[in-house]
């Protein structure tokens, strides 16, 4: 679609009854947003705006009364270009709004609910459905991942494993330099089970591990050592479903930066993993197993809280900087967990740690707190939600790098502000070893 190249007044269309009805050009309808003229086509593409082509000329016009009513229920502003310079991204991929998320314009949740995290993740890389789809991984690369992962030190958590296998993965793939969107698609399809193919098992390496069915089947080995039921796959299904991506986060940042270099999608992925590891990131969810741990060992929320807050500790698993109410992702997973008995404990100890927080900070629920009643009901490890968040997200990395490609190399490079001493300095003076002065 041509942007539109008009900027005089709102426009007076006459309908088919013959009434006058305001239309605006589209910088009129991105000022009353508060958005870039390219953000109202986004808007457009999502289905979020209606557009009419000009009478006549090359440019669009919009309802006046639908562009009031979209920037009502968006309730903020976007950064204009001038604020934020190149950090400001358009994206077709997910969109953020107070108290729900979509992805291409579809309820995130919703989405999880009836698709596979496979299905999800091919709606997010192609805005397609194609329903029953499985990933396989190249022979190969998985090999290699294995032999790379199984050669790390014991104590490696599943992200150091991760990262080893990425790396591996990309040494056995002489097609990784292949940046059509085929091409990243083919790495992508098979980067997946490759990370999942890469972990040991849980119940040690001749249990469990297996190639084919979905993915959640294929990773529930690598978390657990006890057999998974049809309830405890539904809820990992749609949390890898779920997380598989959210706009900017932190990690899909640097995947970005790295895809604007045109590195390969391994390293764009290596990338995210680099950054997913921070407690502020992906790791929160570890910090939320352990406090919650605790809360089921000792019987109630408010000790493991009051111990939490004398040694300045914020509390884990709960807000969301984008979220004003419960995050949509948490209360996509309660809905599941509620009705697992194994999980009850887990679920009424999660409540309670909300229920304590509230009388000092109305908090709600986020993600993190949710995966960690998952993880607690059936004794996996902490860093479980970790490892969940990982292999998940990595959708959402490639569908982003795969948006950078397509846009200008290496146009994110922004310019530090120096604040050290003001040349010209001295050249510096040696450095005392030390020793004897007699």
């Amino acid at each position: 679609m041509t942007h539109d190249a008009a900027h005089g007044s709102g426009t007076q269309v006459t309908g088919t009854a013959g009434a006058a009805t305001s239309r605006l050009t589209t910088r009129e309808a991105a000022e009353r947003l508060g958005v870039k003229p390219e953000t109202v086509y986004a808007y457009v593409s999502r289905g979020q705006l209606a557009s009419r082509r000009t009478p006549g000329g090359r440019g669009s016009t919009f309802d006046a009364a639908e562009v009031d009513a979209l920037a009502r229920r968006t309730g903020r502003k976007e950064p204009s270009p001038s604020a934020a310079g190149d950090l400001v991204f358009r994206t077709g991929i997910t969109l953020i709004e107070p108290d729900r998320y979509f992805f291409r314009g579809v309820d995130a949740t919703e989405l999880a609910r009836h698709h596979g995290y496979e299905e999800v993740a091919e709606w997010i890389w192609t805005g397609e459905l194609r329903p029953g789809i499985r990933f396989a991984a190249a022979p190969e690369p998985l090999a290699a991942a294995r032999r790379t992962a199984a050669a790390m030190p014991r104590h490696s958590s599943a992200t150091d494993r991760l990262r080893a296998a990425v790396a591996a993965a990309a040494s056995a793939d002489p097609l990784r330099f292949d940046l059509s969107p085929e091409g990243v698609l083919n790495s992508a399809r098979s980067l997946i089970p490759t990370l999942v193919g890469a972990l040991p098992t849980a119940g040690g390496p001749e249990g469990g591990d297996t190639a084919d069915g979905p993915l959640a089947a294929r990773l529930w080995p690598k978390l657990s050592a006890r057999p998974a039921d049809a309830a405890a796959l539904a809820v990992l299904d749609t949390a890898l479903a779920l997380l598989a991506d959210h706009d900017l986060a932190a990690s899909t940042l640097a995947a970005r930066v790295a895809a604007s270099t045109h590195a390969h999608p391994y390293a764009v992925v290596s990338a995210g993993l680099g950054v997913l590891e921070g407690p502020l990131h992906g790791a929160a969810s570890g910090l939320a197993h352990r406090m919650l741990s605790e809360v089921v060992d000792r019987g109630g929320a408010a000790p493991v809280i009051a111990d939490h807050l004398r040694t300045g500790r914020r509390v884990p698993g709960l807000g969301h900087r984008l979220y004003t109410a419960e995050d949509p992702r948490a209360g996509a997973l309660f809905a599941l967990l509620d009705e697992m008995p194994q999980a009850a404990p887990a679920m009424a100890a999660a409540r309670d740690v909300v229920a304590t927080t509230a009388r000092h900070t109305p908090l709600h629920a986020n993600v993190d707190l949710a995966l960690a009643i998952f993880s607690v009901a059936y004794g996996m490890p902490a860093e479980t939600g970790e490892t969940v968040f990982a292999v998940s997200r990595t959708a959402g990395w490639i569908a982003h790098a795969m948006e950078e490609y397509a846009e200008r190399p290496l146009r994110m490079r922004p310019s530090g502000q120096y604040t050290g001493p003001r040349p010209p300095q001295p050249l510096p003076a040696p450095k005392s070893t030390g020793g004897s002065a007699n």
